[in-house]
């Protein structure tokens, strides 16, 4: 009750409200955006292929969890803010292979910029690219199972129109993460992620009532609150390694002396190796998306191996691919975020050093194999939490998606993405808001 109370506190700092409002207001524009139809599209079809993705499951479930459900309605903001997911993905990977990059990466803010306006220039060409390749895809019926079109009068004028509208949405999805972080509160990408996610939810626990009884219901809320407390905890769990600085005297002065510690979280990458090895699902999810269902021979193959395996969270095929990705991106996302050769400098060049480890390459050496050491749980961790719904609820309820009785179950089985997203998220949100609150009034209201 007097956490509760102390979270008022944020209405009472107007340029913090201001903020938070700021911000929701952003995201509510954006979710505004997520229902309103591209020109050009069949109303009828757009409500076809919704009610499908609700209930089968697959391939379009797959979709609609991290469009928010836009892409399956065919929206102004369709294309999410996955293309800046992919587009950072790629920049950060040939940051390691491309000098050029490297360089900017080590230039500070400004090299920083010149990163971002790469990454948007990216971003626009594969929105260019995956809006003319939606046009195309929802232009025929192999989504709805129909010869039904969701382009009703599908020429070039329209289909330019449909890729305009959606390019520019993806822009301006941009603009408005941006926004959110320079002028609101969190970072802006991944909440316009984490609205998206957390939309999903209420369908997710609908469609588990409606298809498969109280039981699974109930069953989804335990292992989602066990799951809530798990990822809180594992979230807030850090390594603290001392630093001692040596006393040094400059004029009259003596500076140094204090002691410190290095926070090294035992989830250092966060949510991240989540969205991005969804983001690599994603292709050929829409890919198998893309072939029709009557297709015969090799693209046939190709399709029902996507559905039955990498679009199905049943599937061991899914379950490996996905958990190995997982934990191959968190030691990534770990070693670009974190240098411990750029640390052990650092160290050594303000004086200090780590009590039994002497300063240079031992620091570095001791470093690195921390962070290997807790990046190993972490990693494992987070690929549970993504993957433990499936496996549970494949040997319970069971995933029959072809009669439509395993449509709610498999929203259930991405239930454990969507919270760790949403989990993660929400706790870096309020560690911003409550350090807001510490610098202005002294105490924060997690403390």
């Amino acid at each position: 009750m007097l956490r509760l109370l102390k979270l008022f506190r944020i209405f009472t700092v107007p340029d913090l409200t201001k903020k938070i409002l700021f911000t929701l207001s952003i995201i509510a524009l954006y979710r505004f955006g997520s229902f309103i139809p591209a020109p050009g599209v069949d109303i009828e079809a757009v409500q076809a292929l919704r009610d499908r993705a609700n209930t089968s499951g697959g391939i379009l479930g797959f979709i609609q969890l991290f469009s928010g459900g836009a892409l399956t309605q065919f929206a102004v903001f369709a294309l999410g803010i996955m293309p800046y997911i992919t587009s950072s993905i790629i920049m950060q990977i040939l940051g390691v292979v491309v000098p050029r990059i490297e360089q900017w990466q080590q230039q500070g803010a400004v090299g920083q910029r010149k990163i971002t306006q790469w990454t948007r220039y990216m971003t626009i060409g594969i929105a260019l690219v995956q809006s003319t390749s939606f046009a195309f895809l929802f232009s025929g019926g192999s989504l709805l199972g129909s010869e039904q079109s969701m382009i009703a009068d599908f020429n070039v004028w329209t289909v330019s129109v449909v890729v305009l509208t959606l390019t520019s949405g993806t822009a301006l999805l941009m603009w408005m993460g941006e926004l959110i972080t320079q002028r609101g509160i969190g970072n802006g990408m991944s909440l316009l992620i984490f609205s998206s996610v957390v939309s999903t939810l209420p369908a997710q626990v609908t469609a588990i009532q409606a298809n498969n009884g109280p039981f699974a219901t109930l069953m989804f809320l335990v292992i989602a609150a066990i799951l809530l407390v798990g990822i809180v905890f594992v979230e807030q769990g850090q390594r603290r390694i001392p630093v001692q600085f040596a006393k040094r005297v400059v004029g009259r002065r003596m500076y140094g002396g204090q002691s410190t510690y290095i926070p090294l979280k035992v989830n250092q990458a966060g949510v991240i190796p989540i969205i991005f090895a969804s983001s690599v699902l994603y292709l050929p999810t829409l890919i198998g998306a893309a072939i029709p269902e009557e297709a015969k021979g090799l693209l046939g193959a190709l399709r029902g191996f996507v559905n039955d395996n990498l679009a199905s969270p049943s599937s061991p095929v899914y379950l490996l691919f996905f958990g190995f990705m997982i934990i191959g991106f968190s030691y990534f996302y770990t070693a670009i975020t974190f240098d411990p050769h750029k640390q052990a400098d650092t160290i050594r060049k303000q004086g200090g050093f780590i009590p039994g480890i002497r300063p240079g390459r031992q620091t570095e050496s001791y470093l690195a194999r921390i962070l290997s050491r807790i990046t190993l749980p972490g990693s494992l961790f987070i690929a549970a939490v993504a993957l433990v719904p499936s496996i549970l609820i494949a040997l319970t309820i069971g995933f029959d998606v072809e009669e439509g009785s395993g449509g709610g179950a498999s929203s259930f089985a991405f239930g454990g993405i969507s919270l760790l997203i949403a989990v993660g998220v929400a706790l870096e949100t309020m560690k911003q808001i409550d350090s807001q609150l510490t610098m202005r009034n002294y105490e924060g209201f997690l403390s």
